[in-house]
């Protein structure tokens, strides 16, 4: 309601509820207020004082939300005249001056937020452009700082694995790639082995394409019906131990195998080189073994030509010895053929 001035304070108006008994002062929410019109929603009046008195209204609050002076003041509202009758053009005044600033707030909060909404948006389109610049160019480049301060690219490493080392067998059953030189003295050389810490002075050596001349019993045979290109000899003694190793050539794999399974008879014992003849009209251990082109025979004997038997271990550990060995050296020449292979330009 107003009164020929501003809104009063923005709490709706109430009519009063109680009667006005007689010879009794108004009740809470009876107290006439201006022109007669009924006090406001039931608030109370302290000390029973009309309307444009010197208490403070109700909660101590003056009208459109300001504090009120405190009770021994005179004049609780800004802006009131004297006699208890409010200066309105004042009061207008104040309403005008808290709408104006309430306006500016409005007007600087909506710019704070544009502001705040920029900076967002101007954010998450350099974010977009950088994300953009890395998927286009490959991404930032890394680099590694040496003590001295210069920067070091990252190594980089090949997507493309590296072809395996070639295989020593392959060279050692294919004619094809098995073209170093052979001899006895390089497969046999030196004038003495050892294996497994037991040594053995090596005697005479021999070569020969012939190598049905240089075999026992069926062995001849057995090798020329597979090809058998070449046989090298060679005898070792070891305490009054004698074995002669033989390791015959083939065209390939298959030969090799083949002349293993059909084995009979033996090599040929070689004397000679301060080794006299043995395994002559007697009992000599027999072996047979292959890989890659090559197979490989031992016979061992007593040097004094005693016959053999099974409880003789010597001559069984003469016989593993000289069969380990033939087998490690044919080895040997195929993985020194691989090596080669590898480290040729080109290859």
């Amino acid at each position: 309601m107003s009164f020929g001035g501003p809104q009063w304070p923005q709490e709706p108006q109430q009519q009063g509820q109680g009667q006005q008994g007689q010879g009794q002062q108004p009740g809470f929410g009876q107290q006439p207020g201006f022109g007669g019109q009924p006090g406001y929603g039931g608030r109370p009046e302290y000390g029973q004082q009309p309307y444009g008195g010197t208490q403070p209204y109700g909660d101590g609050q003056a009208y459109g939300g300001q504090p009120a002076p405190a009770p021994q003041q005179p004049d609780p509202f800004p802006g009131a005249q004297g006699g208890g009758t409010p200066d309105w053009g004042a009061l207008a005044d104040a309403s005008e001056s808290r709408s104006r600033r309430k306006r500016w707030l409005l007007i600087g909060g909506g710019a704070l937020a544009t502001i705040a909404v920029g900076a967002i948006v101007a954010t998450a389109i350099v974010s977009t452009n950088k994300t953009g610049n890395e998927a286009k160019n490959g991404g930032i480049p890394t680099a590694s700082v040496t003590p001295t301060g210069s920067p070091t690219p990252d190594p980089t490493f090949s997507s493309v694995a590296p072809p395996p080392p070639p295989n020593p067998k392959d060279y050692i059953s294919d004619p094809k790639k098995d073209k170093a030189p052979i001899s006895a003295e390089g497969l046999f050389p030196g004038k003495k082995m050892s294996m497994n810490g037991r040594p053995y002075k090596k005697g005479a050596t021999s070569a020969t394409a012939n190598c049905a001349a240089v075999t026992q019993g069926g062995l001849g045979t057995v090798l020329k019906k597979n090809g058998c290109q070449k046989v090298l000899r060679a005898t070792y003694v070891k305490d009054g131990v004698a074995i002669t190793v033989g390791v015959a050539v083939f065209p390939s794999e298959a030969a090799a195998l083949k002349a293993k399974a059909q084995a009979t008879g033996g090599i040929a014992p070689l004397a000679g080189a301060g080794v006299r003849d043995f395994c002559h009209a007697t009992v000599c251990l027999r072996r047979s073994n292959a890989i890659g082109r090559y197979a490989y025979f031992t016979q061992a004997g007593f040097a004094d030509g005693k016959k053999v038997t099974k409880a003789d271990k010597p001559i069984f550990q003469a016989s593993d010895d000289l069969g380990t060995f033939a087998f490690n050296q044919i080895y040997a020449r195929g993985r020194a053929q691989a090596s080669a292979a590898a480290n040729a330009p080109g290859e």
